[in-house]
């Protein structure tokens, strides 16, 4: 498949067990050529091919003797895995293990200084600079931010949205200028938010979409004044029963709240917060955390559920969905009856009640009692279905989640009600288990909100449907590259893949807001549709004042054309962002999961772009470019350049891509080989790379550096927890002098653990003096042989030897690291940055960036500032004196 086939991924199944990555569609074929129509499978036609390739091959983990056999599942699952194994590997975490680390680094001494946020602007999907092959410009998503994945609004003009990893934030104006709320607390990963009768704010950490970069939290807040107050610690619901779990739902009824987790439904009291939570139903109690198969692997899909339904009318009377969206025999609906909860197995109408068919469920009642309504994702259409994974939406016109249920939409209509997604292959409800929202007008109990991948609303109780907000509008004839306006003459739409949703009241004008992969979107309830049934009235939401930006890397160089330098970085879901010193607004130069990212200091302009599966596009310009290349090729200014793992699907999902510290034109390529380039940002080809080391069947590269043509290598494989290894390679960039270094299999103490290898960095004075970086958890968390001890290492003889150095180092995942100018060494883990002074054996806290993962650091082409990628807070800077 083709550069411009690359945009949009499609996730399928993943790990949950601590934290969990996401998954892209590889580009696997040629990643240089240049299509002949507009934006190639931009249109999906090629994504849905790969779609029907990979029905059948649904499961929890890839296997591990799985070659690379042409399907594409396969490629997904390891990728979907990717995040969650480097966490969790050798074995499985116990709960509390992130808790643990936030306490434990929050009670380290300080550095100076302070943290500053560059991506606090708005940033433009749909800049018009930027129109090369590689960008998604013009599809009419505007401007965007990271994930959000929960929703709520009240009638005072307040709305709150739940970020994938940034917390939760507050506008007092019907939207914008945002205000964090909740960067006191241990988990900035928001599951659901929802407003109670009395006006509170509850908020459940951790985020329950089940793909692979959603972390666990550490239970329920409520905050009774949300107008004013902020989120802390001690407005924690109960106690410890609902940490390190994710929760997808709230509820209230009859005077308790309900929780719908990874661990089973759970209640308590609304009226006093004190108390433990109550357990209502577990389907298998024997997997959860204490109990006899909580070590299992599977152990982490034994117990989801995904919603609640509690009777207005008849608050003790609660339907349950339940299950894993992969399927599991345990997955349906539950009911209490004589005081047992008990399979629904009849009487339910057409709301299906067999296990094979009941998946992620989202369920909806109108304000008036007359109407509940619910989505359901059939794992047997995911398993099935290349076209879709949706069974359908439903509605119970007797206003109780017992039925009767009708039916009122699949994935045929929806896609006939002016989707954007009408190919055979990746159409309506492809990603059901993970896009899900429903809500019902509070004034009309027959208007209805529903989100998949796009935005879709009835207002006659679903006998007619249409998409409101469209996945995007390449392929609507409306729709031109035309740089003079934002996406020819479509109207502006949302952003793709729907998750969070809330109805609210400004000035006396209900609206609704919707949250997915690009941020926050809202429009009039009652608003305009066109001829096509698209929406007119979107207003993107995202203005610069809320950054929840998912970075996997940050890239710096200097700015030729303005002065100052040029901030670039990889992003899920959001592509690659640019921001050059004269910016008042970050473009997007590269399209869909944005991966590694290399950048010239000399010229911030030059830059290579990992997609996934080392999918990479160099550009010289900034990838700048009005679209001209569509009627001539030879315009386009970004190339594919993949190494040939990427074809062979022998990479990471995003795989380690790093330039020598000496010479920027040599760059090293991570995969089953380590892969060497020599002419920099000038290369053209994925042909001019050379593996200069095969790191051996099933082994795949972590992490890759290189100074003055002395070239380190970090791989695993197997990668997850089921016979997990780990090694390091040394040798030149010319090829010669490879070797592998022995490292104790078992971990023990004072040697390198059996865990993740996340990074290097290597001293510049030095090649033969090392640092490396280990993700994963402690043997007082990780069950798994050989989890060993400690975090940082030094080798100050090539990587023969290794020191632990971790001290007094949280224990906590350790990311990425970089030495500074004057010797000293940063360290980003999943929850901030902590720094060793040069001459000094402990460590300090930099800054107080909130709980997010920090998964790279870089150095200011100067060496003065240090550049930290988080994901979930967007880029932040220090000054590197005020380390010290």
């Amino acid at each position: 498949m083709s550069a411009p086939t690359r945009r949009r991924r499609w996730l399928t199944t993943c790990a949950i067990t601590a934290t969990a990555g996401l998954v892209a569609i590889p580009a696997s074929a040629a990643p240089g050529t240049h299509g002949s129509s507009p934006f190639g499978a931009r249109t999906l036609a090629q994504l849905a091919a790969e779609r029907a390739q990979s029905v059948g091959a649904m499961s929890p983990k890839a296997k591990e003797d799985d070659g690379d056999d042409g399907n594409e599942a396969d490629e997904i699952a390891e990728g979907a895995d990717q995040y969650a194994e480097a966490r969790t590997s050798p074995g499985i975490v116990a709960p509390g293990a992130y808790g643990a680390a936030w306490s434990s680094l929050t009670k380290l001494p300080s550095t100076g200084g302070s943290w500053r946020n560059v991506t606090d602007l708005p940033y433009n999907s749909d800049d018009s600079r930027y129109r090369d092959i590689d960008s998604n410009s013009s599809g009419g998503s505007g401007y965007v931010t990271g994930r959000m994945a929960a929703m709520a609004a009240d009638d005072d003009g307040y709305a709150y949205a739940g970020s994938a990893g940034g917390g939760v934030w507050r506008s007092r104006g019907g939207g914008g200028h945002w205000k964090p709320i909740s960067d006191r607390l241990p988990a900035q990963s928001t599951g659901a938010l929802a407003l109670d009768g009395g006006g509170r704010l509850w908020l459940g950490t951790g985020e329950a979409t089940t793909n692979a970069d959603a972390y666990l939290g550490s239970g329920v807040y409520v905050l009774s004044d949300p107008h004013h107050g902020t989120f802390s610690t001690r407005s924690r619901v109960g106690g410890d029963e609902l940490e390190s779990t994710t929760v997808h739902q709230l509820r209230f009824g009859g005077g308790k709240v309900w929780a719908a987790t990874n661990e089973g439904v759970w209640s308590h009291s609304t009226k006093k917060l004190g108390g433990a939570w109550k357990l209502e139903y577990a389907p298998n109690p024997d997997y959860l955390p204490g109990g006899s198969k909580a070590d299992d692997p599977s152990a982490p899909y034994k117990n989801i559920t995904n919603d609640i339904a509690i009777d207005p009318k008849h608050p003790s009377k609660v339907v349950l969905a339940v299950g894993w969206r992969s399927g599991d025999d345990y997955n349906g609906f539950y009911t209490r009856a004589n005081g047992t909860w008990t399979r629904i197995s009849s009487g339910f109408g057409d709301l299906p009640t067999d296990a094979d068919d009941v998946g992620n469920v989202t369920f909806a009642r109108s304000a008036d009692g007359s109407r509940y309504y619910a989505i359901d994702q059939s794992p047997e259409q995911l398993n099935t279905n290349p076209d879709s994974g949706l069974e359908g939406i439903y509605v119970s016109k007797s206003g109780s989640p017992s039925g009767p249920w009708t039916k009122i939409a699949d994935y045929q209509g929806l896609a006939a009600a002016g989707s954007a997604l009408t190919s055979p292959g990746y159409m309506p409800g492809v990603q059901a288990w993970y896009n899900q929202f429903l809500t019902v007008d509070p004034a009309d109990p027959e208007h209805v909100y529903a989100g998949l991948e796009e935005v879709y609303e009835t207002k006659d109780g679903g006998s007619s449907w249409s998409t409101v907000g469209p996945y995007w509008n390449f392929g609507f004839s409306c729709w031109s590259i035309d740089p003079a306006k934002q996406t020819g003459d479509c109207n502006p739409t949302t952003h793709s893949d729907q998750h969070g949703v809330a109805i609210g009241r400004y000035h006396g004008k209900s609206f609704v807001y919707v949250g997915n992969d690009g941020g926050v979107y809202k429009r009039p309830v009652n608003g305009s549709q066109d001829s096509s049934g698209h929406a007119t009235d979107w207003t993107s939401l995202n203005d610069g004042t809320i950054d929840t930006l998912q970075y996997y890397s940050v890239g710096v160089g200097k700015d030729l054309d303005h002065g100052g330098v040029s901030v670039t970085g990889g992003l899920q879901d959001n592509g690659q962002s640019v921001l050059r010193s004269n910016d008042k607004v970050m473009g997007s130069n590269f399209g869909g999961d944005g991966g590694d990212t290399l950048t010239d200091p000399a010229n911030g302009c030059n830059i290579a772009e990992e997609y996934v599966y080392l999918a990479v596009q160099v550009t010289q310009n900034c990838a700048v470019n009005d679209g001209s290349w569509i009627t001539d090729p030879s315009k386009a200014t970004s190339y594919g350049v993949a190494p040939a793992d990427n074809a062979t699907g022998e990479a990471r999902f995003i795989a380690p891509l790093a330039s020598d510290a000496k010479n920027s034109s040599t760059w090293i390529a991570g995969g089953r080989h380590v892969w060497v380039q020599t002419h920099g940002y000038a290369i053209r080809s994925g042909d001019e790379w050379k593996s200069v080391y095969d790191l051996g069947e099933g082994h795949t590269a972590t992490a890759v550096a290189a100074s003055g043509g002395k070239v380190y290598a970090a791989w695993c494989g197997p990668c997850n927890n089921q016979g997990f290894a780990r090694g390091i390679a040394v040798g030149n960039a010319d090829g010669t002098g490879w070797h592998d270094i022995a490292l104790p299999a078992t971990g023990a103490d004072g040697t390198v653990p059996n865990r993740y290898l996340s990074g290097f960095a290597v001293d510049p004075k030095n090649a033969d003096h090392v640092y490396l970086t280990v993700n994963g958890f402690s043997r007082q968390w990780t069950e798994g042989p050989g989890a060993g001890v400690g975090h940082v290492f030094e080798s100050k003889d090539g990587g023969t030897t290794w020191k632990d150095i971790s001290k007094n180092f949280p224990d906590v995942p350790a990311d990425s690291a970089v030495v500074t100018p004057n010797g000293g060494l940063a360290v980003g883990t999943d929850l901030g940055v902590v720094y060793r002074a040069p001459g000094r054996s402990s460590w300090q806290r930099v800054g107080s960036l909130p709980a997010v993962a920090v998964l790279q650091l870089k150095l200011s082409p100067d060496g003065r500032t240090l550049y930290a990628a988080t994901h979930g807070r967007g880029i932040y800077t220090i000054n590197v004196r005020d380390c010290d």
